[in-house]
């Protein structure tokens, strides 16, 4: 089970409400299983149907997660108007299998959902807020 904190889990609702009709998208930390902070990057493709990272903005965090002791957990993006379940381009882009894949939908009321995708084998996953 993955844990999150309350302010991380509100604070990925407000991104994506923010960002739509783009998909919101960026990194989360953490460590054993607590997700603590929430790292936005820009959406290079503004587009409300997939996104990409800015490497520089990506380099950026990485270095940021490693000088606080923390390690990058999950990604997460939005789907403004579609359900929070992985895409068939989302699961081809899910190279790292050691993350979480993390999806906020805004379709409906707000709903976060994170999952393992492994050899495009796609796996929902227990959450816990915490506060």
């Amino acid at each position: 089970m993955i844990q999150i904190k309350r302010d991380i889990f509100n604070g990925l609702i407000e991104h994506a409400r923010r960002d739509t009709p783009v998909e919101a998208c960026g990194y989360l930390a953490g460590k054993n299983r607590i997700i603590t902070k929430q790292y936005k990057l820009t959406n290079m493709d503004q587009s409300p149907e997939h996104f990409s990272l800015d490497p520089a903005e990506q380099f950026e965090v990485l270095k940021k997660v490693r000088d606080t002791g923390l390690e990058i957990m999950a990604n997460y993006h939005s789907h403004p108007a579609t359900p929070a379940r992985p895409s068939q381009e989302d699961i081809r882009l899910a190279y790292d299998a050691d993350i979480y894949y993390c999806i906020v939908s805004l379709a409906g009321n707000p709903e976060i959902k994170f999952f393992k995708i492994q050899n495009q084998i796609v796996t929902e996953q227990q959450i816990q807020i915490i506060d």
